[in-house]
């Protein structure tokens, strides 16, 4: 009987785990709303409106409109819920599988009630609290999820085991603390050292209880008794010491200055607490890249002209946000008991200053993001401008426009040409142009690709610039193509970073504190991972020292990141590389001569690198001196008499027409090819439209003589490079799958007709 009722009960959990299984969610909320797993609330109510507005039914008429509108607003109601939204990280539960749960909550309960003597059948009752369950860490969660956040909020992380008897003792207390500092914007993590022994290990933790806290990557174990003061001040002890300056009557100018150099927006908290709040302390350490922090102690001596200054009220927490005037806050929000949420709402609308400068391309990236739906568009207009005293007067001029235009899909923004030169001249050298100028841009890729327009004239700060640029900003909301330039932009360099010894003498140092703190409360074998991550921090120190000094040896040609693998089509390559060609796989081939070959190649790889990340995409030349007959054949078999026609309009000779310049898409598979005719330099408009960086190559000629007929002149290098002028265009159609295609009953061989 026993064996049965056994049998019975594990048949029964077996089927509520397949049930469970089957219950979850088939959709994503963070996929349909748009933003990653560590989003803000800010974030996600933004991204929520501006996907409502777009899906809403009585404004989108299109089939899917209404269903698409109801899992918006499903993935908002899961994750504007902060405990729904931990269910669904951490079981994937939504609405549709709540009670699939809470049947097998119900069972699980049951079964805890259910009650079997122990006498008779030898059990022992597991200690661990099932509150536990939803903050259950496990190795790959927590290197790809816990560590990465650990930059934005610090967690606590408790270590126990199933059959622990010692973690019942701190129960009460974790729990307490556990729903203070959650609040708060603390991460919560328990581990059973039972089931996880890699992260056992990588966390050093090998007796249960202990309690851990991470920072930045970083473990620091808790050592005090656990108590709910020790263990709020051990997570405050956490945060770096630096986060929150205090502002008085003396410093509060200079504090609110600060906007030059740090390029931050500055938020001053008036409390009449003499310490600053845990709560504020989180909340600037998560928006530490983007904001400064101040707090001022309401009844201090020292801070009673502030306080008459913005006119504070005592009786309530009052925030105020600054930016570039000291004198008016941008912002203000006043509370008696502020919140978590209401603190990342209003700090994550103001993290920009109204027009900031770019200083790294993490600041660009969130500045201006890439555009993901149409009617998502994000503009950045951009002043290229100096440092010197007597562009302060302009650049003050393109404040004041963004101060009287600011838009939800504006983003103004400054740059130093000094700082940024390689950003600037790939703006400034298409049309050879000097700061100060305006561009007007909007991010395609996060390859780095742009499309943008140079506003004509030039930026004076005059009321006609004013004007003409307000005009242009009116074009562009009404048609998009406004922007007729492309372009690949570089990678910002870092102007905040420090010198990077001083960087790694800082972590050096700050490692060094942490073993000391160590030898006096652990033992060795818990030190061993602190010991040997200093280890390796040296040694990454001295080895990246001589990398960088061994790269700096090496020219910057051999280091070019734009690199793009192009084999030449020969009878040797010719059968995989065209004839058994992989369906869906596609081989764009360069024509090209042997005077031309260098320029051509150098520019095709310019211009097809942004597509150089797709799998089925390979790039080839063909050598038209070797084989022309190959050309002439594969022309004629898929052009047909139209062939001859077209090369005759170019002004060639009808017996052998150049090639050069030309490009194909072969689709191997399916005996199809598309046709990229190169720009021809006789044509005005098409020859203006030269880059800049042809127009510095040298104007050597090349000379050529062809069969049959007189010898001629080619055209300069410059003119060369331009026939590829708009290959980058050509290209996004080929991917789009809207160029016309041509296809041939069988590809010419290649080797037969070399001969």
């Amino acid at each position: 009987v026993c064996c049965y009722v056994l049998r019975l009960f594990w048949l029964a959990a077996v089927l509520m785990l397949l049930a469970n299984a089957g219950a979850a969610s088939d959709i994503d909320p963070y996929k349909i709303l748009g933003v990653s797993r560590h989003a803000s609330q800010a974030e996600i109510k933004r991204a929520y409106k501006q996907l409502a507005r777009e899906w809403h039914p009585d404004k989108n008429k299109s089939p899917g409109a209404q269903d698409m509108f109801i899992k918006i607003t499903k993935s908002y109601e899961i994750l504007s819920n902060e405990e729904r939204r931990a269910n669904y990280d951490r079981f994937g539960e939504t609405d549709e599988n709540q009670h699939r749960s809470q049947a097998q909550q119900g069972f699980r309960h049951f079964h805890e009630s259910f009650f079997f003597d122990q006498t008779f059948f030898h059990f022992r009752q597991s200690t661990r609290d099932f509150a536990d369950s939803k903050h259950m860490l496990h190795y790959e969660q927590y290197m790809n999820e816990i560590v990465p956040e650990s930059f934005r909020r610090p967690y606590l992380i408790k270590v126990t085991s199933e059959w622990c008897f010692s973690c019942i003792h701190i129960e009460p207390i974790w729990k307490e603390t556990v729903l203070e500092l959650e609040a708060l914007g603390v991460g919560i993590g328990v581990v059973d050292i039972g089931f996880e022994k890699r992260l056992r290990s990588l966390l050093g933790a090998h007796r249960p209880p202990s309690i851990l806290g991470l920072v930045n990557g970083r473990v620091t174990s808790f050592h005090r008794g656990v108590v709910r003061e020790n263990l709020r001040q051990f997570v405050e002890s956490l945060l770096p010491q630096t986060l929150v300056e205090k502002v008085n009557d003396n410093n509060y100018l200079r504090f609110l200055n600060g906007w030059r150099e740090e390029n931050k927006p500055s938020v001053l908290l008036f409390d009449a607490a003499p310490i600053v709040p845990l709560l504020y302390k989180l909340t600037a350490f998560a928006y530490r890249d983007f904001v400064r922090f101040g707090y001022v102690e309401q009844g201090h001596s020292d801070t009673a002209h502030v306080l008459q200054q913005f006119s504070i009220n005592a009786y309530a927490p009052t925030l105020l946000l600054f930016k570039e005037n000291p004198e008016k806050p941008a912002d203000v929000i006043q509370s008696r008991g502020m919140k978590r949420q209401l603190l990342d709402e209003f700090v994550s609308n103001n993290r920009f200053l109204l027009v900031p400068r770019l200083v790294n391309q993490k600041f660009f990236d969130e500045l201006c993001p890439v555009k993901q739906f149409h009617r998502r568009r994000k503009y950045c207009v951009l002043l290229i401008t100096g440092e010197d005293e007597a562009l302060v007067s302009v650049n003050a001029a393109f404040y004041d426009f963004a101060s009287s235009n600011s838009k939800e899909v504006l983003r103004f923004a400054y740059v130093y040409q000094s700082q940024q030169k390689p950003l600037c001249d790939t703006f400034l050298s298409k049309e050879e142009l000097s700061p100060p100028q305006v561009i007007i841009l909007e991010r395609r890729s996060s390859t780095g690709k742009v499309l943008y327009r140079t506003v004509t004239g030039g930026w004076n700060g005059s009321d006609e610039d004013k004007h003409r640029l307000h005009k242009q900003l009116e074009l562009l909301q009404k048609d998009p193509a406004y922007l007729n330039y492309d372009a690949m932009l570089p990678e910002l360099n870092n102007e905040l970073a420090s010198i990077f010894l001083v960087q790694w003498l800082n972590s050096a140092y700050d490692y060094l504190s942490q073993m000391y703190f160590d030898i006096l409360h652990s033992n060795w074998r818990e030190m061993m991972p602190i010991i040997s991550l200093i280890f390796s921090a040296l040694f990454i120190l001295f080895g990246t020292v001589i990398v960088q000094l061994t790269l700096s040896c090496f020219p910057s040609s051999q280091l070019s990141k734009n690199f793009v693998e192009v084999t030449e089509l020969t009878d040797m390559t010719y059968t995989s590389s065209l004839v058994q060609l992989k369906p869906g796989h596609i081989n764009v081939v360069l024509v090209l001569t042997d005077a031309s070959r260098h320029v051509l190649l150098k520019k095709f790889a310019k211009e097809v690198y942004s597509f150089s990340m797709s799998q089925t995409i390979h790039y080839s030349f063909l050598n038209v001196d070797k084989h022309r007959k190959w050309m002439d054949l594969l022309l004629a078999m898929a052009l047909g008499t139209r062939h001859s026609d077209m090369e005759l309009n170019e002004g060639t000779s009808s017996h052998e027409p150049d090639y050069t310049g030309y490009v194909l898409a072969l689709n191997g598979h399916k005996k199809y090819l598309c046709l990229f005719r190169p720009v021809h330099v006789d044509d005005k408009e098409d020859s203006s439209r030269s880059s800049d960086e042809d127009a510095r190559a040298p104007r050597a000629g090349v000379k050529t003589r062809s069969k049959g007929s007189s010898r001629r002149q080619t055209s300069s290098t410059p003119h060369v490079c331009s026939k590829l002028e708009r290959l980058s265009l050509w290209m996004e159609r080929l991917m789009e799958g809207s160029l016309p295609r041509h296809y041939v009953p069988s590809w010419p061989d290649l080797e037969a007709l070399q001969k």
